[in-house]
């Protein structure tokens, strides 16, 4: 019963992603073929709220809900950094799908996106396993 809150937020995410279109393989095709500037106003709305929020929460040392500090780590940058990205992006315009609308894309009935969902969770291992022997 105390994760039904996160079920509730789950769902309401995918309902979001589905009614925004964000979990459409066609509109993800159109952005990758620069057709369509909707994905690109959908991710960069989210870019923006992203470095508001952090600036936000910097300046003025805001806390969680229980009390705690909110600390965010500098990143420093790796040649990890872009081979993933590459990878990421590259999966993302062969499959139509990234992480987080593939949920979506399987409730919404999408079968082939269990697939995909497998696909990603073979990577994640994957990666877990060599983590130590990629570059730093």
């Amino acid at each position: 019963m105390k994760y039904l809150k996160y079920l509730a937020l789950g769902t309401l995410f995918g309902i979001i992603l589905t009614k925004s279109e964000v979990i459409s393989w066609f509109r993800i095709q159109e952005m990758f073929r620069f057709q369509s500037f909707h994905m690109y106003g959908v991710i960069g709305s989210a870019i923006l709220v992203g470095l508001i929020s952090i600036q936000l929460i910097k300046r003025n040392h805001l806390k969680t809900i229980t009390g705690e500090s909110i600390v965010i780590a500098d990143k420093k940058f790796n040649h990890g950094v872009w081979i993933g990205g590459f990878l990421f992006g590259l999966g993302w315009a062969l499959t139509g799908a990234c992480p987080g609308p593939m949920f979506a894309q399987l409730g919404s009935g999408s079968g082939p996106a269990a697939v995909l969902i497998l696909a990603a969770l073979a990577g994640t291992w994957t990666y877990s396993a060599l983590r130590d022997k990629l570059p730093h």
